[in-house]
């Protein structure tokens, strides 16, 4: 009996670690997240950057804070945007605890990749540049930005 219990745990973690991928978005799922995110950054169209918003189990403050910061630089045009891949220190730093305007707050997703978003601005005084990073994690077949929320 206890051979069978083994076996049966080792290939349903298998299917459990082939399957994952499959949850994953596809490379024209996340084309198509950053060119909306993209149009809707350099239009100016704050209510679809804040629809990429997941909020549910969000801190109040925490989502105003989010809504404020993604109409921020909307309507600049982006220079460079891509998802990448999240190295062990960002996971680290995106799994910890952090200060809140309530207390301590962890986000209510994992988040799978990150969104690097460049802008640089020319003028008649010079030029500068500016680099933002959104984590991002997938809910129900769609990539979201998740909003931190009170730790469980």
């Amino acid at each position: 009996m206890t051979t069978f219990i083994k076996i049966s745990s080792l290939l349903f973690a298998f299917l459990v670690s082939i399957s994952l991928p499959l949850a994953a978005g596809t490379p024209e799922q996340e084309k198509a997240f950053v060119a909306k995110y993209k149009t809707a950054m350099e239009g100016k169209d704050t209510a679809t950057l804040q629809s990429f918003l997941y909020t549910q189990g969000s801190d109040p403050a925490a989502v105003e804070f989010y809504k404020m910061m993604q109409s921020g630089e909307a309507g600049e045009k982006i220079s460079t945007i891509e998802l990448v891949a999240l190295t062990p220190e960002d996971l680290k730093k995106a799994t910890t605890p952090m200060d809140g305007p309530t207390g301590k707050v962890c986000l209510t997703l994992k988040p799978t990749k990150k969104l690097v978003i460049k802008i640089e601005k020319k003028d008649a005084n010079g030029s500068s540049t500016s680099s933002t990073e959104n984590l991002i994690a997938e809910k129900d077949g769609k990539f979201v930005i998740p909003v931190p929320g009170p730790c469980k």
